[in-house]
């Protein structure tokens, strides 16, 4: 297991499962590439994989957590400066106080799960219900990814 080796190349695999980290935080915000192939790819050279899912885990949620706080920093009610009614805007808020943290569990699909933490904090869903789900989501991912590629 590597945790970090010193060498003149940088890339993912020099900087070893702090690599891992870095790639599936980076996955996690608005950069276009799969956190399951960096996976894949630190299985294949051996490491850990319970290692390898906490920090997979970690290291995305962490990225989610990211999108979720830079929605909190909008506010609802500049939809209304681009047209958006006020009273729309009210209904969509309840809504995603009501429902919205539940959906944070498909944070983890392709494309749509990055704007999705975005929203949820832009509507400010309930911030440890989101994390909950978000976080349930995320494991669940790397747990069949995992147990399929040693079983399979």
């Amino acid at each position: 297991m590597i945790i970090f080796e010193k060498n003149d190349k940088m890339d993912v695999e020099s900087l070893g499962l702090i690599g891992l980290l870095i790639a599936t935080f980076l996955a996690a915000t608005i950069l276009p590439f799969s956190s399951e192939a960096v996976l894949l790819f630190f299985l294949s050279k051996g490491n850990d994989p319970w290692l390898c899912l906490t920090i997979s885990t970690f290291g995305n949620s962490l990225g989610g957590l990211t999108n979720y706080f830079l929605g909190r920093l909008g506010n609802p009610l500049w939809l209304k400066y681009i047209g958006v009614k006020e009273e729309t805007i009210y209904k969509r808020e309840a809504w995603v106080i009501q429902y919205g943290a539940f959906l944070a569990f498909f944070s983890w699909i392709p494309f749509i799960g990055d704007p999705l933490l975005v929203a949820l904090g832009y509507f400010r869903s309930r911030r440890i219900l989101t994390f909950i789900y978000m976080v349930i989501g995320k494991l669940l991912r790397y747990v069949i990814l995992i147990l399929a590629y040693l079983y399979w």
